[in-house]
């Protein structure tokens, strides 16, 4: 398949889709703030029976599902399969931390029990050899052919598949066997509900998706069902309203923070976009509980965004290399010789990071400032060698590009804040997580930067200065095409 790299912009949290800004940026919308703001009072003045996370829901409904889960998993041996579905189910519902001294597993032999069981163990931490699946192949060594009726097998087998690493090649192989018969399956059949639950698994496999984000399709794919399934359902259904009145509070919150901050109305070149900022920290935060660190996180993640675009479409490079002296001192007196609008950002970066890191210590008793201030630090240094690259016409070496580009994607500034904000603190084993790029860091970092510069991310629609690790690669092995 050709890969598209019509974007050349490395991928930074700053690369997501702007192409519909009026539905990120919330702040310039009175209506809708409004409306939100509206919804969060609405949701604060509920009764402590509701406003309380924990017991938002129906006790009713709760103690019914987890009483229906604990007798299948207990009966587990009489029909095995059943308990893997219902754990399954409440998974891809986004209701399972409500069951997670349940959860339990067991052994079969059906292609749809095994592979089923494969994935929840493996998500669960667990290593199971895929060699469990060599069963269903025959004497040369392939799947079996037999199996191309067997759609909620191949479903399953192609769902297990993706929690493969590398060189098990049994995962690689089983994924492009169930891929190319459920293409051909979606295709050939006039059955629109199923076909429709096939596409969406080849899309969208649980591994790789949100479950916050799916939940509703299987929701209504699941309509009409009976039994223990109408149970977590109407769970699913009363968990959701509630799940999303509290993300309306959190928009509302974000919406009156960035307003009143004004670097919209001081910085009219940078994008404002509040509501794709606190996406990203709803993805990385999911549980529901942490309402108050996803509010805090868009904060980071705002500025990022908004310093990516003072480097890449508005400063010379002269006031980005003040700038970034200016973060790495974090001293006001190093302020003035910057335009005003650099102070103003350094200003609002400063107060920032003083507050958030004020709030981790009240909460948690240690202050991450001094770590905080070096992940800013970093962040700008690599986006100054970036600006110097292009200011000065340097094509750079792809392994030297992307070991910048790591830094510059900004996944490093919203972990370590993430770290801090989930009560972490720094210790002997964790101190490499600020000073330098552990693999837990850059591996994701890596993953989401090729990501954006082999074409999977849309166009920022911006006059970008960044180079793509693409167009480097190519200049070093011109044999290559794309399409390699």
């Amino acid at each position: 398949m050709a890969l598209s790299t019509s974007n050349t912009k490395p991928f930074s949290l700053t690369s997501l889709s702007s192409s519909n800004r009026q539905y990120w940026s919330i702040a310039q919308d009175p209506a809708l703030a409004s409306s939100f703001l509206q919804n969060a009072d609405n949701y604060r003045n509920k009764d402590d029976n509701t406003s309380c996370f924990g017991v938002q829901h129906s006790k009713k409904y709760l103690e019914v599902c987890r009483n229906v889960l604990r007798n299948v998993v207990a009966e587990e041996e009489e029909d095995p399969f059943e308990g893997l579905s219902m754990i399954d189910t409440v998974q891809r519902l986004n209701i399972d931390y409500h069951f997670q001294e349940e959860i339990e597993y067991g052994h079969h032999d059906e292609l749809h029990v095994v592979a089923l069981r494969f994935r929840l163990l493996r998500q669960q931490g667990y290593y199971v050899t895929p060699d469990v699946f060599n069963k269903f192949k025959d004497e040369e060594g392939k799947f079996n052919k037999d199996l191309s009726e067997d759609i909620e097998g191949l479903m399953a087998l192609y769902e297990a598949s993706q929690l493969n690493i590398e060189g098990e090649d049994v995962l690689d192989e089983a994924g492009k066997f169930c891929e190319q018969l459920l293409n051909a399956w979606e295709k050939d059949r006039d059955n629109i509900n199923h076909a429709g639950v096939v596409g969406n698994t080849l899309g969208h496999p649980y591994h790789k998706s949100l479950a916050s984000f799916m939940a509703k399709e299987f929701f209504d794919n699941s309509q009409g069902s009976s039994g223990w399934l109408n149970d977590f359902l109407q769970l699913a259904k009363m968990d959701f309203n509630m799940t999303q009145s509290m993300h309306q509070k959190e928009i509302a919150q974000i919406s009156k923070w960035w307003g009143d901050l004004g670097l919209a109305k001081e910085l009219k070149f940078a994008r404002n976009q509040p509501l794709k900022w606190y996406i990203c920290s709803m993805v990385c935060l999911v549980d529901p509980d942490l309402s108050d660190e996803r509010v805090e996180l868009t904060k980071p993640i705002s500025l990022i965004y908004i310093i990516d675009d003072i480097f890449d479409v508005h400063g010379t490079l002269e006031e980005l290399t003040l700038f970034t002296e200016a973060i790495n001192k974090w001293d006001f007196g190093t302020l003035d010789q910057l335009p005003e609008y650099m102070k103003i950002c350094f200003k609002a970066l400063y107060d920032i990071t003083e507050e958030i890191s004020q709030k981790i210590y009240q909460k948690h008793g240690s202050n991450p400032l001094d770590s905080l201030r070096k992940t800013w630090a970093s962040l700008c240094n690599a986006f100054l060698v970036e600006a110097q690259w292009f200011a000065l016409g340097q094509s750079p070496k792809s392994k030297d590009y992307l070991e910048n580009a790591i830094v510059s994607s900004g996944v490093h500034v919203v972990l370590v804040h993430t770290f801090f904000l989930l009560g972490q603190r720094i210790t002997e084993e964790t101190e490499d997580l600020v000073e330098n790029m552990p693999g837990i860091i850059s591996s994701p970092a890596t993953i989401l930067r090729l990501w954006d510069d082999l074409g999977s991310a849309m166009d920022e629609s911006q006059d970008g200065r960044d180079g793509s690790y693409i167009e480097y690669y190519m200049k070093e092995h011109q044999d290559c095409s794309i399409k390699d």
